[in-house]
């Protein structure tokens, strides 16, 4: 059973009727807009009390919420704290006469940026703000922070590709389950497309890489560029034992190799005509997804013969891909590996099991592409941009 999401783009011709120009307003949702935090009718969210956020043409943001009877309200969420360079540090409100705290912060980067508000020591997503994140773990508000035109992770006037939606019954999980399959655009059943498995990280759901990573869209920009190679992409649901098991660690790996194996693989290339082999199937992943990457993929060079490991490693690589690294062919069997990060993470806690796996990577002669870039850390910012600038132009690269 499939459910396609399709972006399609549609021009009406009304010949004899003068042009209709709709504005789009504040949070509007009229358009895929690349300004949707842009108030240009002074009109509130439908349903909303108030405006928040609200991004100027400076870059600077305003948060506002009607909360009269709160004592204390905070700006919060490791995401925009870092973009704002308060480290985890949360910014406070001002209370006005009328009940509405606000607080302005910025300039801002162009991005998406997460964050969430604490009133009197409870976290919530803002209730102003219709662009919030589905996950599996409590939801959080978005703001998109826009430049002078559409990003590269913005929907533009451009073919685009089609993202179907599987369900499927596991026996691994002993569960429904669900899995995205993205579709260039001019998919041609007739010709043979690599494919791409991308996972997401602790706490992800499958459609988080569209909604949070925009891939597919950044996918469609990359192909229209002329910068990335048609593909086939599937965003696989990579949570296969609850988070929080304490054998998390011990469980997941295997569990989810075997998932590949007898599920996810199986039914993408029993409904699409894409490569066979194992360099025409690339295996990524963020943070626990680069785990996975690690651990199911580089144990399953006869599937994967390209990897995107991003923001994950192992301190003690040495001996946890062991087998992996001291393979005498493994650069025989290998068409692409890339390792990436970003520039704040790069320099904490996290960026030590990355630069484990770097430096077991090159002490066993192991061809692979390592970046650093974005300017941001651990969060939705480094992912879209190591998956734009970095590994998708190189993966199958002629």
């Amino acid at each position: 059973m499939t459910d396609c999401l399709r972006l399609k783009r549609f021009t009406c011709l009304l010949p004899g009727l003068l042009t209709l120009t709709i504005a789009t307003g504040q949070q509007a949702n009229v358009n895929l807009d690349w300004r949707p935090h842009l108030n240009t009718e002074n009109l509130i969210p439908f349903s909303a009390p108030i405006n928040s956020p609200e991004v100027r043409n400076d870059r600077t943001v305003i948060f506002r919420l009607k909360a009269p009877e709160a004592k204390k309200v905070n700006l919060a969420g490791v995401h925009i704290l870092a973009a704002l360079g308060r480290g985890r540090e949360p910014m406070p409100f001002t209370k006005g006469a009328d009940g509405i705290w606000t607080l302005t912060v910025g300039p801002l980067k162009p991005d998406m940026y997460v964050y969430q508000l604490n009133v009197d020591g409870m976290t919530i997503t803002d209730p102003s703000n219709t662009i919030a994140a589905f996950t599996a773990m409590p939801p959080y508000s978005q703001v998109v922070v826009h430049g002078d035109g559409p990003a590269y992770y913005d929907a533009k006037d451009i073919p685009h590709g089609t993202v179907t939606r599987h369900f499927y019954h596991s026996k691994v999980s002993d569960g429904m389950r669900d899995l995205y399959v993205y579709t260039p655009p001019g998919y041609n059943p007739k010709k043979k497309y690599p494919t791409l498995y991308l996972l997401g990280g602790s706490g992800e759901l499958p459609s988080n890489w569209m909604y949070d990573g925009r891939a597919n869209l950044i996918l469609d920009n990359l192909i229209a560029e002329g910068k990335a190679e048609p593909m086939v992409m599937v965003l696989p649901n990579n949570q296969i034992v609850h988070r929080n098991n304490p054998k998390h660690a011990e469980l997941t790996f295997k569990l989810f190799e075997k998932e590949l194996r007898d599920h996810i693989v199986p039914l993408v290339e029993a409904n699409y005509n894409v490569r066979r082999d194992p360099k025409g199937r690339a295996l990524s992943g963020l943070s626990m997804g680069g785990r996975h990457t690690m651990f199911c993929g580089f144990n399953s060079l006869d599937l994967f013969g390209n990897f995107g490991v991003l923001s994950a490693g192992d301190a003690d690589s040495e001996k946890a891909i062991a087998g992996f690294l001291n393979d005498p062919k493994v650069n025989d069997k290998i068409a692409y590996l890339f390792v990436g990060q970003g520039d704040q993470e790069a320099q904490g806690a996290l960026g030590a099991r990355v630069e484990g796996l770097r430096k077991a990577l090159e002490n066993h002669k192991i061809k692979h592409e390592y970046y650093v870039g974005g300017g941001m850390g651990h969060d939705w910012s480094t992912w879209r941009h190591l998956l734009y600038y970095r590994f998708l132009p190189n993966l199958w690269k002629k």
